[in-house]
């Protein structure tokens, strides 16, 4: 097999699944761009609390706090989700009106507390959360596609589908991308931003609550797995522009590739500096997002 034969026989594959991770980057950094598009608020504590939230699934289902079905305990994983987003906004919305930068940096405090309350609760151990994926293969033109593969391309559409017609067709979607845009003038028009803030905190948690439930699949569930999965989410975050949902989107799935593609043809110990060199360069060719660069548009 030549050169080039072997390229294109891993090439294809590597981007393959490299857009099925990136679509769980991309959950994890709609919540990021959402929170930071209505309250300018960098939520450092996104991955932490979905983190604590996924080994919540664990404790639940594995009976170390429960034996519930594996549906009952996302279901309280959910609810759990929006419970700490509504406390953290409610702690630090004061804040939020008063300075971006102080609100982030309280953000880090509140995943410092998820990091410590992960480990309080469930230790510092590696576990397994075996969840209800189908398991199967098959192969269409070189790509092996598997169960979990469709899962989380069905997921990922429905989830963010779901989100994008909320946004353009419903009140309160409007009443987000007015208070994005200008937040003095939606207040003078009437508009709550408090309510609109606590709409993209809970969101937001509960995007990370899907995306730490599919990224687990592929690896062990640690106190550090889902924080370290949302870094991959920060950088599609900044690649896409901070306050660009589609941009988003894109990033998501183009660090996917490029994470992959990285590790399997470089080296898998220098990932971390490949993605903070990928960070560097984006926000110096595409300070403000890729799409504001290609298209000048946004949602």
């Amino acid at each position: 097999m030549s050169f080039w034969d072997s390229l294109l026989y891993d090439l294809f594959p590597l981007i393959w699944s490299g857009m099925i991770t990136g679509c769980l980057y991309a959950l994890g950094a709609l919540g990021l761009v959402m929170i930071f598009k209505c309250s300018k608020v960098v939520n450092f504590s996104h991955g932490n609390v979905a983190g604590l939230t996924a080994f919540l699934v664990y404790g639940l289902s594995s009976g170390m706090l429960m034996s519930l079905s594996w549906g009952a305990a996302v279901l309280v994983a959910l609810v759990a989700a929006v419970a700490i987003a509504f406390l953290i906004y409610s702690i630090i919305s004061p804040l939020v009106f008063e300075s971006d930068l102080t609100s982030t940096i309280a953000t880090l405090g509140f995943g410092l507390i998820a990091q410590g309350v992960t480990l309080l609760i469930f230790g510092a151990d590696i576990v397994a959360l075996d969840l209800p994926i189908p398991r199967f293969a098959f192969s269409v033109l070189g790509l092996l596609i598997t169960g979990y593969d469709l899962t989380v391309l069905a997921v990922a559409v429905v989830t963010i589908g779901a989100l994008f017609i909320i946004i353009d067709y419903t009140k309160l979607g409007i009443a987000f991308r007015a208070i994005s845009e200008n937040p003095f003038a939606a207040e003078v028009c009437g508009l709550n931003l408090r309510s609109v803030h606590y709409f993209a905190w809970i969101t937001a948690s509960i995007l990370g609550v899907v995306g730490a439930l599919l990224i687990v699949p592929t690896t062990f569930l640690s106190v550090t797995t889902v924080a370290t999965f949302m870094l991959q989410a920060f950088a599609a975050a900044v690649i896409g522009g901070f306050a660009s949902l589609p941009g988003a989107l894109v990033g998501g799935v183009l660090i996917g590739v490029l994470m992959n593609l990285f590790t399997f043809y470089v080296s898998p110990e220098y990932s971390s500096t490949f993605l903070l060199a990928v960070i560097l360069v984006a926000l110096n060719i595409f300070p403000n997002g890729i799409l504001q660069k290609v298209g000048g548009s946004r949602v």
